[in-house]
């Protein structure tokens, strides 16, 4: 099946293909702002996923996507920590790579897509049967297609003994004509060159920059009431899911050491994909520290509205004007979606140096309080000392939204899609 390029003055057909597009994960998020800012040049976007929350009427759902579909999970467990595979495995990643390729072509053909764009599929091999196939529709349609990688293989711990190499190698990624290698940070572009021979481009993560930021209204008034705290108490705000890199056990270690009953300690996401062992340990170190930490992943999500208990809910845009302070002791981010958010929100932030923070953005000037990998006594005494001063905050605040303006607005990822483009058609892209 081959495919006609379309001429370089038109909209094009746009195909978003990951394993999920729903709820508030890096890669689900950035995949929508491409789509917004695509839309916005003119282009028509439409959705490929195992969990998909789009428009049924612009959306494809494919569930065998989905990393987490028991069919995938039970292959997935044969292919790391061992370098040995059975014969049956082999034939199950086959059986499923070609009825994803189906559903692929079922995609490319029902939505008349003239450029693919893969969002982290391609990446990490979390569902290795979905990489194949993506790269063999790639292979044998020879659509455009923008490989929007957010983690690689290289970069997980519990990805470097692997029965797939042979895989990995063929699809994560690929090395294929009229393709645009898109990477968020610069030691990934490294990186990629280094192992795999591939010229990439860097498009950072974005927020929208050029809208000024929403306040508390009519709705959110009630947040800090409505999950039990006091006009007077101070909100740290840990606005990440609860994994193990994010670092959380520093933002309780520094919220005990604060040594104020008025400092509440508030988690806005749920738990992620890597067991449940992490969370058993934050809440012993929670109960041993004698603090006051609120969960509060069941009253955030994408849209206001009820839970399934009838109680409000909020958009992390509610709770981001009711912080005094965001931490983000990550050990390692592709990125940054957090940092973002709290500048833009134009909060103080805490921050640990985790590589890119320190490769990519703080050499850009930001105002930060910063951490190396531990909570030391004069990181707690530049915290108070901040959280005293709101004449500093507002100082720190205004820097770093026109930094955010300046290098991570939508405006910076416009332009340089527009030149991922350009390059696949030519300059009338």
């Amino acid at each position: 099946m081959t495919h006609p390029f379309p001429s370089t003055n038109t909209s094009h057909r746009i195909g978003f293909i990951s394993t999920r597009f729903h709820g508030t994960d890096g890669v689900t998020l950035e995949a929508r702002k491409w789509a917004q800012l695509f839309s916005e040049m003119g282009h028509s976007c439409f959705w490929m996923a195992g969990l998909l929350d789009a428009p049924p009427e612009s959306s494809h759902v494919a569930p065998l996507a989905f990393f987490l579909h028991p069919e995938v999970q039970d292959v997935q467990a044969h292919l790391f920590g061992t370098t040995v595979r059975s014969r049956e495995t082999t034939r199950r990643i086959q059986d499923l790579k070609e009825r994803l390729k189906d559903e692929l072509y079922r995609f490319i053909e029902r939505f008349r897509l003239d450029v693919l764009i893969p969002e982290n599929i391609q990446a990490i091999p979390m569902h290795v049967p979905l990489g194949l196939a993506m790269s063999e529709v790639m292979a044998e349609t020879g659509l455009p297609t923008i490989a929007h990688h957010h983690d690689f293989t290289w970069e997980r711990e519990r990805f470097v003994v692997s029965a797939v190499n042979d895989y990995l190698r063929a699809a994560f990624p690929g090395s294929l004509p009229r393709t645009e290698h898109v990477v968020i940070n610069s030691m990934a572009q490294k990186e990629l060159a280094r192992r795999c021979s591939l010229p990439s481009s860097i498009i950072p993560n974005v927020f929208d920059f050029e809208t000024p930021p929403p306040g508390v209204d009519d709705y959110n008034a009630d947040f800090r009431r409505e999950i039990g705290l006091q006009d007077d108490d101070l909100l740290i705000l840990q606005p990440t899911r609860v994994v193990m890199r994010k670092g959380i056990e520093h933002a309780i270690d520094l919220t005990r050491r604060l040594d104020t009953p008025r400092a509440k300690l508030v988690i806005s996401h749920a738990a992620g994909d890597e067991g449940d062992g992490y969370v058993q340990m934050l809440r012993e170190r929670i109960a041993e520290a004698r603090i006051d930490v609120r969960f509060i992943a069941d009253r955030v999500g994408e849209h206001r509205g009820v839970n399934a208990e009838g109680k409000k809910c909020y958009t992390l845009a509610d709770v981001y004007p009711h912080a005094d302070l965001v931490t983000y002791p990550s050990h390692y981010e592709g990125f940054g979606n957090a940092f973002l958010e709290a500048i833009y929100f134009r909060k103080p932030i805490l921050v640990n140096a985790y590589a890119v923070f320190t490769r990519d953005i703080n050499p850009l000037g930001f105002k930060t309080l910063g951490m190396s990998q531990m909570v030391t006594n004069d990181v707690v005494a530049r915290t108070r000392a901040l959280l005293a001063d709101k004449i500093q905050q507002q100082e720190w605040a205004a820097i770093n939204f026109d930094l955010g303006l300046k290098h991570f607005s939508y405006a910076v990822a416009r332009r340089k899609l527009a030149a991922r483009l350009a390059n696949l058609y030519g300059e009338g892209a």
